[in-house]
């Protein structure tokens, strides 16, 4: 301050200067002075005075201030100072405290204008916003901060060009990324603001913002903040990530695919305790919401809002909202705000729409969501935008979905309404709202009723079924018919609101109803008073109102006129325009049809899907019924022109064209049914095929049994032969006729039998005892590769014998066997013998006595014999298994060699190949050599000629040795 008063002249000055010389003095203290300190005081003062005096210290002190950013950088007080007189100047967020302290002359709009002009004094030197950017990166607080506040004022003021500066300089948008991880919130919340700046109206920055990460980061700083529960801080990162994504599907598709979506649903977990909201949470809960939609908005190309559904989807997403939707104690403009997005994320996908069908209302007994709805949408107490909104919601649910639009026009049909009236249908709801004394709900279920047959003929032709009962006692009336009583009593009724609006609302219905629908055409002339009553709006001079009555009766008229197939005859085609002509004239008729697509309120309702109106009043027109009339009004014009002529040859066309179309439709329908007939018969290919496999399977099988059956059968044969011939001798001996010689016979002959054997084998033992003695004697010769081969086919023979001799001990093992089983037939024939013969003693025991103790000599003489020479066999059997042991031993000395024998091979064959290497060299060198004498002319000997006179010089040195 003492500086200050000394800039200022002090109190001994006399009379006090004015600001502007002031400022002046201080002006020339930066730019003169060579002390830091003095400058710094002065930059400083500018600071202090730079709000009062804005406009002085900006126009004298901005070049003064940004001299001292270019050349004071190491003093980063001063650097603070100066970014902060410069934020006062370019700033137009302080006048409004300041306001009452400025001259009366200045207004806000001059305030702005002068913000403005000294950001374009600023920016005018592109290097200034770089100088701006160098100071983004020191982390000292006095120089970021102040730094971040006057980027993002200069981008309010002239953010085109700032942000095209920012564009271009190198790792500019870079910079500015880093303030969202700096851990000073004060810094890291300006700088989501800052971004917030440069991100508005620029795809370049956003795409650049998005691809540095920043949705993590935004969505890190939300989930810290506490989602929905945070503070501003989480409204200004819901702000900047509907800058990144709105209008730019590029970042729409890198949030989807980085799967970010998914981590917006803890944003919509609700308690159960709704009440208290805050504003900030009512208000971060709107932006979230407006998240949501921007993903799945109508005007995003429909792939990407698809799948953007599908995640939403499978992610739990609509679920959520489905919950705050059903839930109670939520704000009205939350519910309201919930309805149209969760209209925008079911609207046109099929999975989506199911699901939505499928949810009920938490009530006793339970309710579906759209019946819920629609009582909402039908009662007039409920405010206007929530109106608006179930509307909306109801119309995506239908959009592209024949089955929701069948089972709301079920609800309608006589063979499905509840008859008891304990539940009230999505249908009665409709009926109801249609013919109520409120003309909002009249058009807003008129308008719901089209939606509902919108491009569908087949539920076009099944609602002209519905009847309703008016009043008792009498007959039932058509839904039709009742349509077109109450729009032709028009004033007549009673009704809360725009009457105008009801007959708006009743017409756009029935020209949706009957457009592309002859039969609905048909039945609508059925009713005598209906032309006329068109005829007499359309002509008739009515207020400005009226028109867009008069010019819907037209469109009505026209439909009834192109889409007439003339089975009535007092109301043919060519009868009706005679009728326009007479008492409307066609100029008149296209001119009343024309007041439609000229409404100031048809403009507004084709713009976009959703109904958006300020006032109750301008809810006339429907986004798709603004389509129909696009698509009719040319076709009516062109069929109210035509001559008689031409309409009999447009139906002579139109009836080639038929004829043609069904040929094709049968056609196609004979090929679908072949097709079908194809498939079946591929299915039952491969069914047999498969069956065929099995049979296949199940025959080798029963093949596999059948022989195993076949080969015990042969078992069981044998062994019957056997036992009926051991039930012969039993018997032959109990009748004494001697069969023992027979048996002691082939005892006899199965022991001749063994001894070949054994003297068989001993004639191999003594071949491999020779080849064993063979194989010692190579081994004594010398270790050569030949050597080495006659070694291996030893071995070779060596394992061969071991086989053999394996296969040898298996049959002395057999013969062995077989005796001990002959011996313990011996000793059944015995015990049978000494059985057989107690009985048969009698007058001849004498004899008998004899003959057996005859035979019992005899066969204990072949028992003594059979033993002897099994213990000889047993004897030779010990001897073959000492030959066995002594070849395994000669075997693994035979082994031991040979691997020393292919260790030294290995060693030649490596000394071999190094010789081949030297040789080759030398013959390399040598050829090289004769080349050259070749090549100087000497005479050089062949290889032929050197061989042939070396193998002489070789004999004749055999020849001298032999001499010697």
């Amino acid at each position: 301050m003492n500086f200050l008063r000394g800039v200022m002249g002090g109190p001994s000055a006399g009379a006090q200067p004015s600001g502007a010389e002031t400022i002046q003095k201080l002006c020339d203290r930066v730019a003169s002075s060579t002390l830091l300190d003095d400058r710094r005081d002065a930059v400083r003062a500018l600071k202090s005075l730079s709000k009062k005096y804005r406009l002085e210290v900006g126009f004298q002190a901005m070049e003064h201030l940004i001299n001292v950013l270019q050349t004071d950088r190491s003093d980063s007080e001063i650097i603070g100072y100066a970014l902060d007189t410069l934020f006062n100047i370019v700033s137009n967020d302080l006048e409004e405290e300041e306001q009452d302290d400025l001259e009366e002359e200045n207004s806000q709009k001059q305030v702005d204008d002068l913000g403005r002009q000294f950001t374009e004094i600023f920016i005018k030197q592109q290097e200034n916003v770089t100088l701006l950017l160098t100071f983004l990166e020191e982390f000292d607080f006095q120089v970021r901060w102040p730094g971040v506040k006057l980027l993002t004022s200069l981008l309010k003021q002239q953010g085109p060009q700032v942000q095209q500066i920012i564009l271009v300089s190198p790792m500019g948008v870079s910079r500015l990324m880093d303030l969202l991880a700096d851990s000073r919130e004060v810094i890291r919340n300006d700088g989501v603001l800052l971004l917030q700046q440069l991100t508005k109206s620029n795809a370049a920055i956003q795409k650049i913002v998005a691809f540095e990460n920043a949705f993590e980061r935004l969505l890190d700083i939300v989930t810290d903040e506490g989602n929905s529960d945070g503070g501003i801080v989480v409204e200004d990162c819901l702000l900047l990530l509907q800058n990144l994504l709105k209008n730019n599907n590029s970042n729409q598709n890198f949030f989807k695919e980085g799967s970010y979506i998914q981590r917006m649903k803890p944003w919509f977990e609700v308690g159960d305790d709704n009440s208290g909201w805050s504003a900030q949470k009512v208000t971060n809960l709107h932006l979230m919401l407006q998240l949501v939609r921007v993903l799945v908005s109508p005007t995003n190309p429909p792939g990407a809002t698809s799948s953007c559904q599908k995640t939403m989807f499978h992610c739990g997403l609509l679920q959520q909202l489905c919950t705050i939707l059903m839930a109670t104690g939520v704000p009205a403009d939350i519910l309201t705000e919930t309805i149209n997005t969760v209209s925008e994320v079911i609207r046109g996908c099929q999975m989506n729409q199911d699901y939505f069908a499928s949810v009920n209302a938490p009530s006793n007994p339970p309710r579906s969501a759209i019946v819920v709805l629609l009582m909402s949408m039908v009662n007039e107490r409920q405010p206007f935008v929530l109106r608006c909104a179930v509307l909306y919601c109801f119309q995506c649910f239908l959009y592209k979905n024949q089955k929701g639009q069948g089972e709301i026009v079920s609800t309608l049909l006589p063979s499905t309404i509840d008859a008891t009236g304990n539940s009230v249908s999505a249908g009665q709801l409709l009926c109801g709202g249609l013919f109520s004394t409120d003309s909002l709900s009249n058009w807003c279920a008129a308008v719901a009723l089209a939606h509902a047959l919108q491009d569908n003929a087949t539920l076009k032709e099944q609602l002209l079924r519905v009847q309703l009962a008016t009043s008792i006692g009498n007959p039932p009336v058509s839904l039709l018919q009742q349509c077109t009583n109450i729009l032709s009593q028009g004033d007549k009724i009673d009704r809360r609101g725009s009457k105008v609006q009801t007959r708006v609302g009743l017409l756009m219905l029935l020209c949706t109803w009957l457009s592309d629908c002859p039969i609905a055409v048909t039945h609508f002339l059925h009713n005598s008073a209906n032309i006329p009553f068109l005829t007499g709006q359309i002509a008739e001079n009515l207020g400005e109102e009226e028109q867009l009555v008069q010019g819907l009766c037209a469109l009505l008229l026209g439909i009834c006129i192109y889409y007439n197939d003339n089975s009535l005859e007092n109301c043919r085609k060519e009868k009706l325009k005679q009728l326009i002509e007479k008492r409307i004239g066609k100029e008149n008729f296209i001119e009343k049809l024309g007041f439609i697509s000229k409404h100031e309120l048809y403009s507004r309702a084709a713009q976009k899907p959703q109904p958006s109106f300020s006032s109750p009043d301008h809810m006339m027109f429907d986004h798709e019924f603004t389509k129909l009339v696009k698509e009719l009004e040319g076709i009516i014009t062109k069929a109210i022109y035509k001559s008689s002529e031409e309409d009999k040859q447009e139906e002579e066309v139109k009836k080639t064209l038929e004829q043609h179309d069904n040929i094709v439709t049968h056609y196609k329908k004979v090929i679908r049914e072949q097709d079908q007939q194809l498939e079946e018969l591929k299915q039952k290919v491969n069914t047999l095929k498969s069956q065929n496999e099995q049979l296949q399977t199940a025959v080798t099988q029963q093949m596999s049994q059948i022989q195993q059956h076949k080969d015990q059968y042969n078992l069981l044969k044998v062994q019957l032969g056997k036992d009926n011939q051991h039930h012969s001798s039993h018997s032959d001996m109990l009748q004494m006729n001697g069969i023992q010689p027979e048996e002691i016979s082939k005892l006899r002959q199965e022991i001749e039998e063994l001894k070949n054997k054994h003297e068989v084998l001993q004639g191999q033992l003594r071949e491999k005892d020779s080849v064993i003695e063979n194989m010692k004697s190579l081994q004594s010769e010398t270790g050569t590769t030949e050597q080495s081969s006659q070694i291996t086919a030893g071995l070779e023979h060596g394992n061969e014998l071991h086989r053999e001799l394996e296969a040898l001990r298996i049959q002395i093992q057999s013969q062995s066997s077989d005796i001990s089983k002959l011996q313990s037939e011996k000793q059944e024939l015995l015990q049978q013998m000494n059985r057989a013969s107690v009985p048969a003693l009698g007058d001849s025991g004498a004899v008998i006595a004899a003959k057996n103790s005859e035979l019992e000599g005899r066969l204990l003489q072949e028992i003594k014999e059979l033993k002897s020479e099994a213990k000889a066999l047993s004897e030779e059997k010990a001897l073959l298994k000492q030959h066995l042991d002594s070849v395994n031993s000669t075997v693994a000395v035979l082994q031991n060699e040979k691997s020393q024998l292919q260790q030294e091979v290995a060693e030649s064959k490596k000394e071999q190949d190094d010789l081949l290497v030297l040789l080759a060299d030398q013959d390399q060198k040598i050829l090289a050599l004769k080349n050259k004498l070749k090549e100087l002319g000497e005479p050089v000997e062949d290889e032929d000629d050197i061989e042939s006179g070396d193998q002489a010089d070789e004999d004749e040195e055999e020849d001298g040795e032999e001499e010697d």
